[in-house]
């Protein structure tokens, strides 16, 4: 007996939003940390380093944290494919949350000299695990309960979660920033950590509250006890998730640059006030919000390749204009670069989760989607500000390394999209092909309105 259709809607936009405010708040913990590296951990963790440097070793603990997700994409993905992924969910949410109501306890480097930092990387690291498994698990809530021609819209919802998190963590670390500096930096800093506690609460709790994955529950019980789908998923699929992973460099890199390191090149190299870079971000993130459901459903409509590519080639476009925009030190014109280069990432982010859940079949698309995504976030997103920030120091505060690498990852992405098989009408309840078969999309094609087979 079919589900009624509005059943059916109401089903996929509960899930939805689960995802999407679970999603958010996990990113919120780990852009939060991001800020403070920018702005504090310098002078709290790393106090005996010249500014730039310390900045650098900041940006260095920031990084810790996506060498840390292909782990949690791994542990997290083989026990999401074997017994679901709504159990997943929550496990990961709940350890963001521990690390970084942590973070925002820890005694810095004048009270315990070295361990401070010691343990300041330790929190970082298990933040990283968790939302290394966490991704996984929401975009194929979303994705496997859509409808096959929405995949691309309702897939974007956890896709959102990231600009929201951001949004949050920029504007309360806004907030207490406009603190006189000594109370900013004595405790000011520490309250956005710790307001993580009261948010995991409701995370949880919200997603409990949703059914498990149809597509995972219709799939043949023996195979949760058969595989080995970390393996597997190598074995198999090793093509599609080099080619994930080089879809990512764009995306993740250009992200980071225009949202992390533009806070340290603001505030160090350009003399400008906290405030002016973190408005700017705010506005950004904003059309942010907006910009990746829209261009998800764009992908409904022209296929993920074309949207995708979109944003690729705007991202390498922006690389210098971006700079020459911030340059000006002109807060609307600071604004207008962080935005432009922002709706660039979302033809990319918007369709990233349909597309690169499109790439693998069922019984390893946890695994195989975590470690795409989580493998590129190590080289591409965990490093950019650190590699931005030494291309500064070597160029003595010139911007233009800076951009020729934003080109570089530009084309990475580029050429790995360019090879990937289009996937958008793919059936996701049957299986991908196996390598060196004969490239195809995901599945056979299929009509572009939904089938029982393919709806919840």
């Amino acid at each position: 007996m079919e589900t009624p259709a509005h059943e059916q809607r109401d089903s996929i936009l509960k899930v939805a939003v689960a995802s999407f405010i679970g999603t958010a708040i996990e990113w919120y913990d780990f852009f939060l940390y991001g800020t403070a590296a920018a702005l504090v951990f310098n002078r709290l963790f790393f106090p005996s380093f010249d500014p730039l440097t310390g900045t650098m070793a900041a940006f260095g603990t920031f990084a810790v944290g996506f060498v840390a997700r292909p782990l949690g994409g791994v542990v997290f993905g083989h026990y999401g494919d074997r017994l679901g992924r709504k159990a997943m969910l929550s496990a990961t949410l709940m350890l963001m949350g521990v690390a970084t109501f942590a973070v925002g306890l820890l005694p810095t480097y004048e009270r315990v000299g070295a361990w401070a930092p010691a343990l300041l990387v330790l929190l970082r690291l298990i933040q990283g695990f968790g939302l290394g498994g966490e991704w996984g698990g929401a975009v194929l809530m979303a994705v496997e309960h859509a409808p096959a021609h929405r995949r691309g819209f309702y897939g974007s919802w956890p896709q959102m979660g990231a600009p929201a998190g951001l949004l949050v963590a920029t504007a309360v670390f806004n907030v207490f920033s406009r603190m006189p500096e000594a109370d900013f930096i004595a405790w000011g800093w520490r309250v956005p950590f710790l307001l993580s506690a009261v948010l995991i609460g409701m995370g949880v709790f919200i997603r409990l509250k949703v059914a498990e994955s149809p597509v995972f529950r219709a799939r043949p019980k023996q195979e949760a006890h058969e595989s080995l789908p970390v393996l597997d998923a190598l074995r198999q699929y090793p093509r599609q998730i080099l080619l994930a992973m080089g879809a990512r460099f764009a995306e993740n890199g250009f992200f980071y640059i225009i949202t992390t390191f533009v806070l340290s090149y603001g505030t160090e190299r350009l003399g400008l006030p906290r405030t002016t870079i973190l408005n700017g971000v705010l506005v950004a993130t904003t059309v942010h919000l907006v910009a990746i459901p829209t261009f998800g459903a764009a992908s409904d409509r022209f296929g993920r390749r074309p949207v995708y590519l979109a944003g690729a080639l705007g991202c390498g476009l922006m690389a210098f204009p971006f700079f020459w925009l911030v340059d000006t030190r002109e807060a609307g014109l600071i604004t207008a670069a962080i935005t432009l280069g922002i709706v660039a990432h979302a033809a990319m982010y918007g369709p990233q989760a349909s597309f690169f859940s499109e790439l693998f079949g069922t019984k390893v698309r946890y695994s195989a989607a975590s470690l795409g995504y989580q493998l590129a976030s190590v080289f591409a997103g965990g490093l950019s500000p650190v590699v931005a920030t030494a291309l500064l120091a070597r160029s003595g505060g010139q911007s233009w390394p800076v951009s020729l690498y934003m080109v570089a990852l530009a084309v990475v992405t580029l050429v790995s999209v360019w090879l990937s098989a289009e996937t958008f009408r793919a059936r996701l309840t049957e299986e991908a092909p196996v390598a060196g078969a004969p490239e195809t999309p995901v599945s056979e094609p299929s009509s572009r309105s939904p089938s029982p087979a393919r709806t919840p």
